[in-house]
């Protein structure tokens, strides 16, 4: 007998070993004490013999729209391996992450972010210093995935606005301009010219595409926030603003609108090269047509990286988001994100993955593209670039 029966025996007055006995005066409160005793000791064995569970953890992941369906089918393999972890995904444009964070905005609790580009999660840290907090992060930014910003064109367009499939800004802004396909050379009955981008106050996307339009206007290599504030960029993003109708506030609600609308409504647009990949499938099925994926010279390259939040997320909470996002960057998942059209961040030859866009031999990609690749502008810029695309008529 051990020493923890053997101890409430004593307390029921129940013969034991010894052959103690209860006493007539005890008898009265026997069935009280044996009932509470007994509840004693039914939950000191459970909490000694049974196995303890572990408690289920929340994880809340905030992500741009680019992510989604990749996001999804990973977080569904992550939580057939890891049961007592419940992961919730949240769409948001990318800059939209970083503003509802810093303005209180979401009704549920952010535990990662993963905006479009790492730059964002740069913004969001100087800002929330600036208000005066300091623990914000548990640890520094993981990289997840890469992808460029490229331009689409459907095929037959294509070839008549950028001849010997060369990209350029300045044959686009001719054609902001004029609107007009058969003075671009293009058949009468195409009608006008239609240009689509995200909103640049809302997406990360439409901010790379004005700061790359504005270096070529310039004829610079960097921006600077004078650079931006000028006349001449203030009437290209004039230009730009007239020209597109209700900007999307997400990449890839534009690349779906892009192929809902068709070539009458939707002409060309700038997008992350990984969207494109992978909804060129469905832009084939459903018009017949794919479309042409061009390169900017330069262009940029966004790293894709995953931050777990200090803000009411508790240890445990981090240390399941933490999980997570060492889950995404293993091969096993770098190869699922390049099924979904991005460029993974360890050593993975693209052109011998099997099922992947990569091997679909898509119109214009080249998984070494022959172009400058550049960072991304720094906050200052971006955020100047917001402010004189607000203030533009």
């Amino acid at each position: 007998m051990n020493k923890l029966t053997e101890k409430f025996f004593s307390v029921l007055k129940i013969p034991t070993s010894s052959g103690e006995i209860m006493t007539t005066s005890e008898k009265k409160d026997y069935s009280i004490n044996k009932v509470i005793s007994l509840l004693i000791i039914c939950a000191s064995l459970g909490i000694t013999y049974l196995p303890i569970f572990p408690i289920k953890t929340n994880v809340t992941i905030v992500s741009g729209s680019e992510l989604k369906e990749v996001l999804e089918e990973i977080s569904d393999k992550f939580e057939k391996d890891n049961p007592h972890i419940d992961l919730e995904i949240e769409i948001q444009g990318s800059q939209d992450i970083i503003s509802n964070v810093i303005d209180k905005k979401n009704d549920f609790i952010p535990t990662i972010l993963i905006p479009a580009n790492s730059e964002l999660i740069t913004e969001l840290e100087n800002r929330l210093k600036a208000q005066g907090e300091t623990n914000i992060f548990y640890n520094p930014p993981d990289a997840i995935a890469r992808t460029l910003l490229v331009a689409i064109a459907w095929e037959e367009r294509g070839k008549v606005l950028f001849p010997n499939n060369k990209f350029s800004w300045n044959q686009l802004e001719k054609a902001l301009k004029v609107r007009n396909w058969q003075q671009l050379g293009g058949d009468k009955n195409w009608g006008s010219f239609d240009f689509v981008t995200t909103d640049p106050t809302r997406s990360n996307s439409g901010q790379l595409t004005l700061s790359l339009w504005a270096k070529n206007d310039l004829n610079q290599n960097i921006l600077t926030v004078n650079d931006i504030n000028n006349n001449q960029i203030i009437d290209l993003f004039t230009l730009i603003k007239k020209s597109v109708y209700q900007p999307p506030r997400s990449t890839d609600i534009l690349l779906q609108e892009f192929i809902a609308r068709g070539a009458n409504d939707a002409d060309v647009a700038t997008v992350y090269e990984s969207i494109a990949l992978y909804r060129w499938s469905q832009a084939k099925e459903r018009r017949n047509q794919g479309y042409q994926i061009y390169y900017p010279n330069p262009t940029i390259e966004t790293t894709i990286s995953g931050v777990v939040l200090k803000q009411n997320v508790n240890n445990q909470e981090a240390k399941s988001a933490k999980k997570f996002i060492n889950y995404l960057r293993e091969k096993e998942q770098q190869i699922i994100f390049a099924k979904y059209g991005f460029r993974p961040i360890i050593d993975l030859n693209l052109a011998n993955l099997k099922e992947t866009p990569w091997s679909d031999n898509i119109s214009g990609v080249e998984i070494k593209p022959n172009t400058n690749i550049k960072p991304s502008p720094d906050n200052n810029v971006i955020n100047e670039i917001e402010k004189i695309w607000n203030q533009a008529n």
